[in-house]
C-alpha cells in the first residue's frame, strides 16, 4: 500500500457505534472498568491510552514503517523522552546544526542530569567516527538540518553508531515520511514535531517517537510517556490525524514551490548563498538525491548585506509572514539568529523560509519586491 493511501486509511476504521467514516473525537478522560478492575475494552485512563491517540500512533508507525509509536504533547516532549530513556553517564553524539531547542535541551537539562554530550558536524564522517566512542549509547541526527539544511548520510552514520552498539535516532520533521524513510536507511528511532508538516495548518502542537522495533528501549519511552504525562490531547491527535490525510499531496506542493523559489533566489545579486538540498550547488545534493524522494519545502538564504539587509528584507515581505514554526500552508520567514539567542551558530545574515502553498509566482514577486527595497 502506497503512502498516499496509508495517509488516509492507516489507523482509521468506521466508528463501530455509528458507522461514521471520519474518526470521532473522544473527549472522555476515563473509561468504565469491570467490577474486578479489569478493562476489557482496552482503555482505562487518558494518560495511559486513548482512542484518538491510538489511531494517530498507528498511522504514524505505518507512515514511517515502524512497529511502535508514541504521541506526545510537543516535539520537545518527544525528544526529551528519548534522552530520558538513557541512563546518567551514557554518551550522546548530536549535531551542531540542528533545531536550537534540541541543543538547549541537551545543554541545560540533560547534561546536568548526567548525560555526556558531544556535538559534531554530522556531514563530516571522520568527525563523527572520532566522536562516537565505546560508551556512546545514542547518535542523534537531523537531516536536512535546521537552519542551514545540511544533509547527513544516514546510512553511514547509522553504521558508525551500530558498530559500538549505539542507537541511531533521526529527527525527520523537515523531510517527513513522504520524502525520507530513516528506518530503511538504518535508523532505530524516528522523531517528529507533528506541529509542523504532519499537522500542516499551524493550529496544533504535538510530537511523536516511532520505533523501528518494539524494543526494551522503546518500552522505556512508553513508560516516560505514561509517568511523565506529556501526552497529546484527544483533540490534538484528531487534528494531526486529519492533517496527515493530505500530507503527501501538500508535500508535493511545498517541494515544487521551494525548488522554484530556491533556483530564482540563487540568481539574485543581493543573495550570497541559498541553502536548499535540491540545488546542484548544495554540498549535500548528491546524498540528498540518494536518500530523499524530493527536497522539501524549507530553505535558507544569506544576504550579502549581512544582518541589516536580512532585517530589511524580512520587514518588506508581504505574503511571507514573520513568524516562528514551519510546515503550514502559509509561507513564513524568520531571522533565526535573533530567535536562537547569544549562543547561536547561525549567521546574522541568514533568513529561514518555510515555503507554503501559495501560487509560486506570487511568492517570487514578494521576494523580488523585498530584495529591490534593499
Amino acid at each position: 500500500m502506497e503512502i498516499e493511501t496509508r495517509a488516509i486509511h492507516a489507523g482509521r476504521n468506521p466508528d463501530p457505534a455509528t458507522g461514521a467514516v471520519t474518526p470521532p473525537l473522544y473527549l472522555s478522560t476515563t473509561f468504565e472498568r469491570e467490577a474486578d478492575g479489569s478493562y476489557p475494552r482496552g482503555y482505562n485512563y487518558i494518560r495511559d491510552r486513548h482512542p484518538n491517540r491510538v489511531m494517530l500512533e498507528e498511522c504514524l508507525q505505518s507512515l514511517e514503517g515502524g512497529e511502535v509509536a508514541a504521541a506526545f504533547a510537543s516535539g520537545s516532549a518527544a525528544t526529551t523522552s528519548v534522552f530520558q530513556a538513557l541512563n546518567p553517564g551514557d554518551r550522546v553524539v548530536a549535531p551542531h546544526d540542528a533545531y536550537s531547542g534540541t541543543g538547549a535541551l541537551l545543554r541545560s537539562l540533560m547534561q546536568p542530569w548526567g548525560l555526556n554530550v558531544t556535538f559534531a558536524d554530522m556531514t563530516n564522517l571522520a568527525e563523527v567516527k572520532a566522536a562516537v566512542t565505546p560508551d556512546t549509547r545514542l547518535v542523534w541526527l537531523e537531516t536536512p538540518s535546521n537552519p542551514t539544511l545540511k544533509v547527513t548520510d544516514i546510512c553511514e552514520v547509522a553504521a558508525i553508531a551500530h558498530r559500538v552498539g549505539a542507537l541511531c535516532a533521526c529527527d525527520n520533521t523537515w523531510a517527513t515520511p513522504v520524502l525520507q524513510q530513516p528506518f530503511t536507511l538504518g535508523c532505530d528511532l524516528v522523531v517528529h514535531s507533528t506541529t509542523k508538516y504532519l499537522g500542516g495548518h499551524s493550529d496544533v502542537l504535538g510530537g511523536a517517537v516511532i520505533g523501528g522495533k518494539d524494543s526494551e528501549f522503546f518500552e522505556k519511552i512508553r513508560h516516560i510517556q505514561h509517568l511523565g504525562g506529556a501526552v497529546a490531547s484527544p483533540f490534538d491527535c484528531w487534528l494531526i490525524l486529519r492533517g496527515i490525510s493530505t500530507l503527501p499531496y501538500r508535500m508535493k506542493g511545498h517541494c515544487a514551490n521551494a525548488a522554484r523559489l530556491a533556483a530564482w533566489l540563487e540568481r539574485q545579486p543581493a543573495i550570497a548563498r541559498v541553502h536548499y538540498p535540491g540545488l546542484p550547488s548544495h554540498s549535500g545534493y548528491a546524498i540528498a538525491t540518494q536518500q530523499m524522494s524530493d527536497f522539501g519545502g524549507m530553505l535558507s538564504i544569506e544576504l550579502k548585506g549581512g544582518k541589516k539587509a536580512a532585517f530589511a528584507m524580512a520587514a518588506n515581505m508581504k505574503l511571507f509572514r514573520r513568524a516562528t514554526s514551519l510546515g503550514g500552508v502559509e509561507s513564513l520567514i524568520e531571522h533565526r539568529a535573533s530567535v536562537e539567542g547569544k549562543n547561536t551558530r547561525t549567521p546574522d545574515s541568514l533568513l529561514r523560509l518555510s515555503v507554503g502553498l501559495e501560487n509560486i509566482n506570487d511568492l517570487i514577486e514578494d521576494c523580488d519586491r523585498a530584495l529591490r527595497s534593499l
